[in-house]
């Protein structure tokens, strides 16, 4: 039954559903994968082995009963650590929250619950999903960063502990981990998973995502997360997404990419340089160079007025409460936001409209953007999370993005190849990132 471990999130539901094997062991055999590696990686917070198999009893006896089924029945989620659980602690990775436990629900673990999946337990966050790393080490090399903030979650998927894991990202948080960790990240638009009861930092760039290991199982639980939820004063009504449906679909026509090697490209190592160089020449015809305008070249620090201004405002009380229990890197945050001027952030809040505006007019032409997760593969250290500076552009703009573990390193480690889409245009990206995948394995065999 550990080979159950290793399945995709897909497989393990299609599995669930036909009766050929339950959710009970199925969290089983993620149990006993828990406990043969998490002691290397330390990707839980806080796991209660009894509460995840009482939870698969509950979703088999569920299944059993003849009603109604969730999307997600008996499939285990590991929650980032910033997501209100009910009966769970959620400490955020900070010792100011030590023992916290809330008395509610986040949205989005009540859309898992309501789905039928398993809360295997609380993942590693950093620091208050900033910069300053937890205890999780990289699945591929523990003497490696798993990146942040979403580490524990990129890492327990990685390792086969869960087929799906939650994450939130404000600049890098879930593509980097992705890329480094060499799982499916997902980033949607902006404003199209709640993040009521979740930890906030920036009201206008923080996005709930999650991992999997393929295209399929994250708008698998992508399908199952983006309900609206008027708690949330950036989510809109709309309609369903149906991003498994469209990922399940042929394209119309074969998908045509720009190639942005974005303003930051000097930052890339010679790992993602070569590797982009090899996918570009692979993909000939369908694939064109593309050179971002020069209001571009002015989105990385945008994005970080806005991001250190709003983490002034809301991490400032807890600075305020005790300087002393926060990282050094992060009280400089809320020190140096604490002086950005409104005419500036105002500036940068609006600037947002233009290059979005730039980005419509590059995906009238090509189907999305391909460009770097990270700088290169995940830095031999454990002190230092990564550079998220291929991401920040596109958390700026709030258009939604994945990595896809395409590339290898020199040294045998994962790499990320970025895919963005248009804003809103969440299930094109996926179902462009499902034929880009199935292309490049088909070329390979």
């Amino acid at each position: 039954m550990t080979s159950l471990a290793t399945l995709s999130a897909l497989e393990a539901a299609l599995g669930i559903a036909a009766g050929e094997f339950s959710s009970q062991d199925l969290v089983s055999a993620c149990v006993e994968r828990i406990a043969e590696m998490d002691e290397q990686i330390g990707a839980w917070t806080y796991f209660d082995v009894d509460y995840a198999l009482a939870q698969a009893k509950a979703a088999d006896e569920h299944r059993q009963s003849g009603l109604p089924t969730g999307s997600l029945l008996g499939l285990p989620v590991a929650v980032k650590d910033i997501f209100d659980t009910a009966d769970m602690p959620t400490e955020c990775g900070t010792p100011l929250f030590t023992g916290r436990t809330p008395t509610a629900d986040s949205t989005v673990v009540a859309f898992l619950r309501q789905a039928g999946a398993i809360i295997m337990g609380k993942s590693v966050t950093t620091e208050l999903a900033m910069y300053s790393p937890g205890k999780t080490r990289n699945p591929h090399d523990p003497e490696r960063t798993p990146g942040g903030s979403s580490s524990g979650s990129a890492a327990a998927v990685a390792s086969g502990m869960v087929p799906l894991a939650i994450g939130s990202q404000t600049a890098g948080s879930i593509i980097r981990p992705a890329s480094f960790c060499g799982t499916v990240g997902f980033k949607p638009t902006h404003g199209r998973i709640s993040r009521h009861g979740a930890l906030m930092l920036s009201q206008s760039l923080d996005t709930v995502g999650v991992f999997g290991r393929t295209v399929e199982d994250v708008a698998l639980i992508g399908d199952a997360l983006s309900l609206f939820d008027a708690a949330d004063p950036d989510m809109r009504p709309t309609a369903p997404l149906e991003l498994l449906q469209n990922v399940s679909t042929e394209p119309p026509v074969e998908p045509v990419f720009a190639f942005v090697k974005s303003p930051v490209w000097e930052k890339a190592g010679p790992d993602v340089k070569s590797g982009f160089e090899e996918l570009a020449d692979v993909l000939g015809d369908k694939c064109d160079e593309v050179e971002l305008p020069e209001p571009f070249h002015h989105a990385v620090d945008l994005h970080r007025t806005i991001m250190i201004a709003d983490i002034a405002k809301n991490v400032g009380p807890l600075y305020d409460k005790d300087p002393t229990q926060l990282s050094e890197p992060l009280r400089g945050m809320v020190e140096v936001g604490r002086t950005v001027k409104a005419v500036d952030y105002a500036s940068a809040f609006d600037l947002r409209k233009t290059l979005n505006a730039g980005l419509d007019q590059i995906f009238s032409r090509y189907d999305a953007i391909l460009t770097p997760a990270a700088t290169g593969a995940a830095p031999k250290t454990l002190d230092y999370t990564g550079n998220p500076i291929f991401c920040s552009l596109w958390t700026y703009c709030g258009v939604p993005t994945i990595s896809l573990p395409l590339l290898t390193s020199t040294d045998d480690m994962p790499i990320g190849v970025q895919l963005v889409g248009q804003h809103g245009y969440d299930a094109r990206l996926l179902r462009t990132a499902g034929w880009l995948t199935g292309a490049l394995s088909n070329m390979n065999e």
